[in-house]
């Protein structure tokens, strides 16, 4: 049953009929109010899209400046030659293979949570290789108790320390500070270093607080009475203070002894690296913010390293090599009395293949204080070049140097005395 429609749309209707007639274009003025909404719509969203987008520029220009401005407000240390001249600080762009040494003070930075101490020594002392491709890194961690000699090194007041034949290497940084350690290390390994810090106990607490926590494998339950570790059997991710107290364990690793804590170490940095290296970490803004920042707040840094432009350039470099790639080592050492002695012949193999530029593999074990992740497999090498830019093939070191690559997952193994 059909309905009679409304004088006014029979009127409608017949507009309508003679428009379509005419070949008149016929007006439906209910289906424009949606497009004009639409349009609307979508010019808020723009806005809101170039809001954000300006906004995270200013974050980010923001956060780049703070980074810049806790650099720049403290103090470096400058580095010295042979002489006791002022090195030229090398700042811009890297080019080409570069060395690092970071020295880990036991310090406690001021902090009176870790007591007060008569001197600061370099429990911690790495030096960092990286190719003049920036394809590989070696990270080499020289032992605390190692005897080397020790050369002049300048009085932060003025004049020089008289050198040394025969001393811990953990010394060198109570005796003459940062440059003293790289004078030192220089003197031993006979690689340039144009770059170095220290880190204190806060900073590794911050670093570590950064990331989110570093996922570490345990062979057992470990409680260190002297350090306040306290993990489990099976995988703890660590941070703050818990990450501080595995990095410091000595008497719950391994044997017991310092050369145990180098491996275990290993064990955390190894880790640190993937962790760094993550699309998780790498593609969050606020934890690449967070990691620079704490590195600026924390590490005291030579002055050729207080560039803005060097630091960025180092960073590009260490975030293309593979993980695969990067290789820590202990120093090649043999028990001496009551500490170290450097075991000549492999010393000079692992140094001449960094001088020379070339990379090194591994064949020995990972060391007292770590073992293979149980089921773990062999990482595959990474898609790169098994040779040196200079042709040479890589250097294998025999199986009494010790080490792993950063793709290796390794456990800490327990020492309960």
């Amino acid at each position: 049953m059909h309905e009679t429609p409304t004088r006014a749309e029979a009127r409608a209707q017949e507009r309508r009929a003679q428009a379509g007639r005419a070949g008149l274009p016929i007006a439906r003025h209910g289906r424009l109010r949606p497009r004009r909404t639409l349009t609307s719509a979508a010019a808020l969203a723009g806005k809101a899209v170039a809001v954000v987008a300006v906004s995270a520029g200013v974050l980010a220009a923001y956060a780049a400046l703070d980074v810049v401005a806790a650099v720049s407000s403290k103090d470096g240390v400058q580095l010295v030659d042979e002489a006791g001249k002022p090195l030229t600080p090398h700042v811009g762009a890297v080019d080409g293979a570069f060395n690092v040494l970071l020295a880990g003070s036991d310090s406690g930075g001021g902090n009176p949570a870790y007591d007060v101490r008569d001197a600061a020594l370099n429990d911690v002392t790495m030096l960092l290789h990286v190719s003049a491709d920036h394809k590989n890194a070696t990270v080499v961690s020289l032992p605390r108790d190692m005897y080397v000699p020790i050369p002049s090194c300048p009085k932060p007041d003025g004049g020089s320390h008289g050198a040394m034949s025969r001393q811990k290497l953990n010394t060198t940084l109570s005796y003459g500070g940062l440059a003293c350690t790289v004078l030192t290390v220089k003197q031993l390994t006979g690689l340039e270093i144009d770059y170095a810090g220290v880190i204190e106990f806060d900073g590794v607490i911050e670093m570590s607080n950064a990331v989110g926590g570093v996922p570490v494998c345990v062979g057992g339950d470990i409680f260190d009475k002297y350090t306040g570790l306290d993990v489990k059997a099976g995988e703890n991710t660590l941070q703050g203070q818990q990450a501080l107290a595995f990095l410091r364990s000595r008497y719950a690793v391994g044997d017991g002894s310092d050369l145990a804590r180098i491996s275990n170490q290993q064990v955390f940095l190894s880790s640190l690296v993937r962790t760094i290296q993550s699309a998780d970490t790498l593609a969050n803004p606020v934890k690449v913010y967070a990691l620079a920042k704490a590195a600026a707040d924390n590490i005291l840094l030579s002055e050729s390293l207080k560039d803005i432009t060097t630091i960025a350039s180092l960073g590009v470099a260490l975030k293309n090599v593979d993980v695969s790639k990067v290789v820590f080592v202990q120093y090649p050492n043999q028990l001496d009395g009551d500490g170290v002695a450097p075991t000549a012949d492999e010393a000079e193999l692992l140094m001449s293949a960094l001088r020379e530029d070339r990379p090194v593999t591994l064949t020995g074990d990972t060391g007292l204080g770590s073992e293979a992740a149980p089921g773990a497999e062999e990482p595959a090498p990474a898609p790169a070049e098994t040779e040196a830019p200079a042709g040479e093939a890589a250097v294998e070191l025999p199986s009494n140097v010790h080490g792993q690559t950063a793709a290796q997952v390794t456990c800490t193994r327990p020492y309960y005395g």
